[in-house]
This record gives C-alpha cells, structure tokens and sequence, in this order.
C-alpha cells in the first residue's frame, strides 16, 4: 500500500542537497564556535559565513539576523523579548485569535503574570484578519502586534504588508510570524512584510528541525529569554547548533527563491480536492478559496471527530493532520475555526490536506477516494 504523505505543513524530509551540506559538521568541524583554538575559530569562521548567507538570501544586514531552534523558539523571543524591553513605554499588545500556540500562549502569560493588557483581534469566516479592526485597536500605549503571516491550519493568507504599514505610521512594533509562508509564497526580501521582526524556521521547507531563525530589524534589540552566554550577539545564550544552522542557510538558499512549494501546481491540486472532497456528504472546506497558502486544504466532518478521521485515513497510508490537540484523551475545537465562527462540535472534526513538491492528482483522487469511505464508516 502506498503511503500519501499530505502534512507537509506539519513537517518535510531534508532535501538531499541540505543533508549532504550538513554532513561535514556532525563529523570533521566539531568545534564549538566560541573557542578560541584553532578548530573552534574554524567553527566561528562557518557560523559566520551561514549568517551571511541567510543574510543575502532575505537582502537584510547579517547583524540582524539570530539563529534559533526553530519557529517556537523565534516567536518566544519576538514576543517575551520585545515585550518585556519595551515595557517602560507601555503595556498594551495586540495579536488575533487564530495564531499557533507559540505565540497564543506567549500572551497568555504576558497578561496573566506580567502586567500586560492583550487584545485579541477576531478573524472573518475565511480565517482572514480585518487591518482596520487593527488600526482601531492601537492605543497610546500599544507597544507591539503580532500577526501571522500564513495560518498553519487553514491556510489562510493575512494581510501582512497592510497591517505592517499600520504599526509602522504609528511607531508600534510588529512581529510577524512567516514560518508557513517561507517555501510557498513568492519571496523577494524579508523587509516585503513590512515587520520589524520575522520568524523563520527550516524543516517546513525541506531543511532540518531545530533550526530557526528570527530576523530582528537594527536597532531593535529585544531582552534574551535564555541567558548563559553572549552568544547570538547577546541575544541567545547557548552554543550554537552549527550543523542544523548549516542546513538551515543551505535551504533557505535552495528554497525561498524560487518557493520550493510550486504554488500553480498546487494551487490546481487543492481546487480539485476542494471540489471533490466538497461534494462527499458531511464534508464541508474551511478557510479562503482564493486568499490561502496553494498546498492547503482544511474540511471539517460532521458527524464525526478528527481523531476518528484521522486513524481511519492512516489506516488506509494516508498522513493528514487537524487542528485539535489530543490531551489525556479529550479532544480539544480547533481555536482557529472557533474564531472563524464554527461550532464547536464542528471545530472538533477539522482535518487538514498540505501538499508539497512530490503530491500528484494520482494521490489527490486517492485521498478523496478514502475520505469517502472514511466518512461513511465513521458516521453509521
């Protein structure tokens, strides 16, 4: 049996190039990049030049560009970072009710333990974010919003360059987090989203997992959230994952430009499982037909529950993903599709279709196939 694999949202494999640029550094360039010797001053030489590199590939300054473990570790940052050192100035935030835990979560705290005071903008039916809900929301005293780039679950697209523009007129800081637009939608340069900070991370366009990189745009230098060091420019204690960071600049050199993810041939591929997966009785799209990352397709089942949905397709080789989270065995709505204004019996059955490179319409009739009689059996 064929395996289908469309999570590519959740994860890629390493492309072969980045693998074979990583290699070198799991073996001969072991040193440690604050050394002083000569094997660790060949390590700093490495780490140096892959920030050049990421530097080049997104046209910004190298100085401006910190290396992480990846997206969560960027958003952390951005967030708890900037907050807290420009707290002197205010403590009103913003961000929506549709973002990734990292940087949910990351307000959550702000407000709960830290004195701060968060409005969470609401989304349209589509997923979408209104810039003059925004606008509105900015006070005296807003010090920085948050908004996604591209919404993990359903795709959708925010009005990123719009929003940017806003916070710019006004002075407040904006953050931006992009880790499911690298790879997928057109790149020029890292300033094209208008934001003074940006979240990158490698393994959702074919390069390792535990490499990230967060742009922060001179001279904004937020507070470290990890201290132990003066790595990262004092920015990021802890010595430096040299190998993945190795992968990560090799990808985004490969991947960004041209986006790795072709979206014409994806774009066609998820209007036909769109169409076809509609028609099937219960199955109902969620998000933009036409604002949305190309190789994303999110539906909700009535009737049934992610879970059920999902070990059903699995069974039959086929790897999808949802947006509930399962936790000591409940199942937890979608908040994305909560915020979208589905009910919660629905935003529990959401299940997600994220095609890459390799999907085929083969593979997308095959899905459609399945889901079918997934769905019937679940629902009897």
């Amino acid at each position: 049996m064929k395996t289908i694999y469309f999570d590519y949202n959740a994860t890629t494999a390493v492309d072969p190039a980045v693998r074979e640029a990583m290699l070198p550094f799991l073996d001969e360039v072991y040193g440690n990049p604050s050394s002083i010797h000569q094997i660790g001053r060949r390590a700093r030489a490495m780490l140096d030049d892959a920030r050049e590199r990421v530097a080049t590939s997104w046209r910004c300054r190298a100085s401006e560009v910190v290396f992480t473990s990846g997206g969560t570790e960027s958003n952390n940052l951005a967030i708890f970072g900037t907050a807290r050192h420009l707290r002197g100035k205010g403590r009103h935030l913003i961000t929506s009710t549709i973002e990734h835990h990292s940087v949910l979560q990351c307000f959550q705290h702000l407000e709960r333990n830290e004195g701060f005071n968060v409005t969470y903008l609401p989304v349209n039916s589509e997923g979408v974010v209104d810039p003059d809900d925004l606008a509105k929301s900015i006070r005296s005293d807003t010090i920085l919003v948050s908004i996604m780039a591209a919404n993990n679950e359903t795709g959708s697209l925010q009005p990123i360059e719009s929003i940017g523009e806003t916070c710019r007129s006004k002075g407040v800081v904006f953050h931006t987090d992009a880790v499911q637009w690298f790879g997928k939608e057109p790149f020029e340069r890292v300033q094209q989203f208008n934001a003074d900070l940006v979240s990158f991370c490698a393994h959702k366009l074919h390069g390792p997992k535990g490499a990230g990189a967060l742009f922060i745009k001179s001279p904004l230098h937020p507070e470290p959230i990890a201290f132990g060091g003066s790595h990262e420019n004092e920015r990021r204690a802890g010595t430096e994952n040299l190998a993945s960071i190795i992968g990560l600049a090799k990808t985004a050199e490969l991947f960004l430009k041209p986006p790795v993810f072709p979206r014409d041939a994806l774009m066609r591929l998820t209007d036909h499982l769109i169409s076809a997966a509609g028609a099937i009785q219960g199955v109902e799209f969620r998000g933009s037909r036409s604002v949305r990352l190309a190789n994303t397709a999110s539906f909700t089942i009535s009737g049934s529950d992610s879970i059920t949905i999902l070990a059903g397709l699995d069974m039959e080789g086929i790897c999808a993903s949802s947006g509930s989270a399962c936790s000591a065995g409940s199942l937890e709505p979608s908040h994305v599709l909560l915020a979208m204004g589905v009910e919660p019996d629905l935003a529990n059955s959401l299940v997600r279709f994220s095609l890459g490179r390799d999907s085929t319409l083969e593979d997308v009739d095959r899905v459609v196939e399945v889901l079918r009689g997934v769905r019937e059996r679940a629902t009897k």
